[in-house]
């Protein structure tokens, strides 16, 4: 609203409440998914507005700029509204080709043109730490303020993703599959994302799914235990006896774009323990994963290995996991769960003159390869997982 305040707690990038805006979306602007790079999911940000615009009138007609939260911040330490184009990507309202604010997409999604920030890379300086922010958060006065990026480019910049060709998965709280490319490389059928990185010249390709390595706290707070614990359960099951979890605890992007359905067991029977569940919702991650290496087609087939980042990375029965159910050699470094921060570090040096674009293209070490393993019985439950989804998409 006016003078930067907000008007509202944030609408979180998981919550699907946005859905029948996505249709109304969708049919106003039926190429969207070629120019925005994806089709309407309530993830995006132009949903919640028009959710907003519905649900809470006052609250529309009351604003004045609509900001990320990475932005917000950037406000309220140097003044002034920008972002930077890869965060502007994950909105629906950029034409990624063009790397500019769509009027069209403005309209048809009912946002004034005029709320949306200056766009950005994210290594440009976008002002300077002021006084008042100065004096609230001990930072020096002065200090540069580079507009950085959203947290899958941000991470690839950290594992020198972008580089044409060279990609990786990320398991925090969400999971990424993510292909840096030197073209806008559009694929809406298999809701693959194609957006414009934080770094000039660069694009790629995405999937992204709501729920990475989510489902393993969510167990471990229904169990009462640790995610350690968790995967110690998992690998004592009896892998025969194991049943089927779907993890969609809050709905999916890639690949089903589907905010309704939701989470699922199948195949409990009465002696069914904490070990058979816990490894249930391990393989549900590697899943997951296989089902977006699976919409990016031969995409990934060149790639000789996908680095790992996030905190789900950090497990080496997470990696071996993932690496079993895809098919995929996953790398992991030293830095493996702190990417996106690095990456916006390494941003901010290139803005600074401290480094060299050519710095953002270096590959971390990797000190540690995970090989996929046949495993046949893995692979007939990623056919049973699948089935599964398709029957109960219907119900839901």
């Amino acid at each position: 609203g006016k003078g930067g305040n907000p008007l509202r707690p944030c609408i979180l990038w998981n919550d699907s409440r946005s859905a029948d805006e996505c249709d109304l979306l969708a049919k106003r602007a039926s190429d969207i998914g070629l120019v925005a790079g994806v089709p309407p999911l309530p993830g995006f940000t132009a949903p919640k507005i028009m959710w907003v615009k519905k649900h809470e009138p006052g609250v529309y007609s009351e604003i004045r700029n609509v900001l990320l939260p990475k932005d917000y911040v950037g406000l309220k330490l140097r003044g002034g509204y920008a972002t930077d184009c890869s965060d502007a990507a994950g909105t629906l309202w950029l034409d990624q080709a063009r790397r500019d604010w769509s009027r069209r997409l403005c309209e048809a999604s009912e946002t004034d043109p005029g709320w949306l920030p200056e766009l950005f890379y994210g290594h440009a300086k976008c002002g300077e730490i002021s006084r008042s922010a100065a004096d609230q958060t001990g930072l020096s006065a002065g200090t540069p303020v580079f507009a950085g990026g959203g947290d899958a480019a941000a991470g690839a910049v950290s594992v020198g993703a972008a580089v044409p060709g060279r990609g990786f998965v990320s398991l925090g709280t969400s999971g990424q599959l993510f292909v840096c490319t030197s073209e806008y490389r559009p694929n809406p059928d298999q809701l693959v994302h194609a957006f414009a990185h934080t770094v000039p010249n660069r694009w790629y390709q995405m999937a992204a799914m709501l729920n990475g390595a989510r489902p393993l706290a969510w167990i471990a707070g229904v169990l009462g235990i640790g995610v350690g614990d968790v995967l110690m359960l998992a690998e004592q099951a009896h892998s025969e006896r194991v049943p089927l979890f779907l993890p969609y605890l809050t709905g999916e992007r890639s690949p089903h774009g589907d905010p309704r359905i939701r989470g699922a067991f199948y195949g409990l029977e009465d002696h069914t323990g904490r070990e058979a569940m816990c490894k249930a919702v391990l393989e549900s991650i590697g899943f997951s994963m296989a089902d977006a290496c699976a919409s990016f087609g031969d995409t990934l087939s060149g790639l000789p290995e996908l680095l790992a980042i996030g905190g789900g990375a950090k497990s080496a029965t997470v990696l071996q996991t993932v690496a079993n159910a895809t098919g995929a050699v996953l790398g992991r470094g030293p830095e493996s769960d702190t990417g996106a921060a690095v990456g916006a570090a390494l941003l901010a040096g290139v803005g600074s003159g401290c480094l060299e674009f050519s710095d953002l293209e270096r590959k971390p070490p990797v000190e540690e390869r995970f090989e996929p393993r046949r495993d046949d019985h893995l692979r007939d439950r990623l056919n049973r997982y699948r089935r599964l989804y398709r029957a109960l998409k219907p119900i839901a």
